[in-house]
């Protein structure tokens, strides 16, 4: 295999396909990126199991291409290496099989190769009805509810994120049994047969480090043990969860005795001043009390101090309730909006966030008991 391609090129597809790359595997083939050049192509290949990623620079967008082949690399080594060599033309050469030279007209690395053969096959097959979204807005979907997913392997179901669709009404839920993130949208096309699935949250979040902002769709390929996102030259494989998600719509409330219209940015930033006189043992707690249209929020630790401040907003009722300013924090953030409203019932019911201008997006966090 012989090749020569401009470093920005090579550097972004690699920077992609990298992300498939795990640091803990054991597998010496599973460290390695694939490069494979076809007669239509260069395809860069990376696989840890638990997701694949397959990045295709065309032949029109290498230099030169001399002689075809393959080679799997050392992941680590080739991103770093030519992310430091110069903005120039790089040439990729494979000798004896499983060794590649990596050369500018100044500069010359020799890399110690792995057999293609030894690489899993990616099954990256499509179907042929694919769900297809605009990217901005699959960014925004797991933007807003990946933060609800839980950290604790204990409970693998909620450290996923979970898509339903019934007819042409997508919903997106995350939750952690401690708050909710619920994101609802239309699409374009109807479905006969409702879909259930539940995606490592972890493994969307790295799928959306790779999108861009711009009007570009993204597909996803539905199978039944497996996701297939295709976006641009890039097909991204996840693996599903295995499981039901638990039922969350009994969770919300549909009516609500409590509504404040609070302006986001004070609201935000008295919860985060009052964090601060929080700690991770009393899980960041803080105090919210409602007499009719002045909300006072307050934090007391014994060990750091009190803090208490007090802000002018909409609302009908009066209420005392403590819930975590870090929860809080992540559910107000996700809208952006310039007004959020608050929803209660009761010191026991959930603090339901909405937005009159963000009307898809619904968070929800549990309140904590204080004695």
């Amino acid at each position: 295999m012989k090749f020569i391609i401009k470093k920005s090129i090579l550097l972004e597809n690699l920077n992609h396909t990298s992300k498939a790359i795990s640091t803990r595997n054991l597998i010496p083939i599973l460290t390695g990126i694939k490069f494979e050049l076809k007669d239509e192509g260069l395809y860069l290949s990376a696989s840890d199991t638990d997701i694949s990623i397959r990045s295709f620079i065309k032949k029109e967008d290498i230099t030169e291409v001399a002689e075809l082949g393959s080679i799997v690399i050392g992941g680590k080594y080739i991103v770093e290496i030519i992310r430091k060599l110069p903005d120039t033309d790089i040439t990729i050469e494979v000798l004896d099989g499983y060794k590649m030279i990596i050369s500018t007209s100044n500069t010359e690395f020799k890399l110690n190769g792995i057999n293609p053969n030894e690489f899993p096959n990616l099954d990256l097959e499509e179907t042929t009805e694919p769900i297809v979204l605009n990217t901005e807005t699959f960014k925004t979907i797991i933007n807003q509810t990946f933060f609800a997913t839980s950290q604790n392997e204990s409970r693998p179901l909620l450290t996923g994120i979970n898509f339903r669709i019934d007819s042409n009404i997508l919903e997106v839920i995350a939750t952690d049994s401690y708050r909710l993130a619920k994101k609802t949208i239309s699409i374009d096309k109807e479905f006969e047969n409702s879909i259930n699935i539940v995606i490592p949250g972890k493994n969307l979040l790295e799928l959306s480090k790779i999108l861009d902002d711009g009007e570009n769709n993204i597909e996803l390929h539905l199978f039944t043990n497996k996701i297939l996102f295709k976006y641009k030259n890039i097909l991204f494989l996840s693996r599903l969860l295995n499981g039901t998600y638990p039922a969350t719509s009994a969770i919300i409330p549909n009516k609500f005795e409590i509504e404040v219209e609070c302006n986001y940015s004070n609201l935000f930033e008295m919860i985060d001043r009052a964090s601060l006189l929080t700690s991770d043992r009393d899980k960041n707690t803080i105090k919210l009390e409602l007499n009719n249209d002045e909300l006072t929020i307050s934090s007391n630790s014994p060990e750091i101090g009190y803090v208490e401040e007090k802000m002018a907003v909409k609302s009908n009722g009066n209420i005392s309730i403590s819930f975590s300013s870090k929860y809080m924090l992540d559910a107000i953030r996700s809208f952006g909006e310039e007004k959020v409203i608050l929803y209660m019932n009761n010191d026991n019911s959930p603090i339901i966030v909405k937005s009159n201008e963000e009307t898809s997006l619904i968070q929800l966090v549990l309140p904590i008991k204080t004695y």
